[in-house]
């Protein structure tokens, strides 16, 4: 589909093509780690709070054998570790090893900044509204809080 004349183009290919360009810097950032997009992402989930594997695949929109895939390589890589859920004998609880901790914060630092760089081309103004359009969408649509808010 071409775009407008007026060279916008509307919200679904906006949000479409924005989240290939958020995609695009997690794949950077997670490869110059060793990581996967998604081992990035679940860092990044992580860094809240330890969560149940049912939790995480909900947050992340994985089966439960593609977590279960996520989370053991993620354990061989010494990045997280399961631990004994307190609330149900039965069930584990994924949480940060202290080396995860220190990726996850690196990993999300430098995601921040490549993503607040997205809108330079924005004034404070413009960018301020995004922010709140964006915030709207997402609360509108209880997306999970999957990344944190930066400090």
């Amino acid at each position: 589909m071409a775009k407008n004349e007026d060279g916008k183009i509307g919200v679904v290919a906006g949000l479409v093509r924005s989240a290939f360009l958020v995609n695009a810097v997690y794949a950077e950032a997670s490869r110059e780690r060793g990581l996967t997009p998604q081992q990035g992402q679940l860092l990044c989930v992580l860094m809240a709070q330890p969560y149940g594997m049912g939790e995480l695949g909900a947050m992340l929109g994985l089966a439960k054998s593609s977590m279960t895939g996520l989370v053991d390589r993620t354990v061989r890589n010494g990045l997280v570790r399961r631990e004994p859920d307190p609330r149900d004998t039965r069930a584990v609880r994924v949480a940060l090893t202290p080396r995860g901790q220190e990726v996850a914060e690196e990993f999300y630092a430098e995601t921040c900044r490549r993503i607040d760089r997205l809108p330079d081309g924005l004034s404070a103004a413009e960018r301020e509204t995004l922010a709140g359009l964006l915030g709207r969408v997402v609360l509108d649509n209880e997306v999970p809080v999957v990344f944190m808010e930066q400090a």
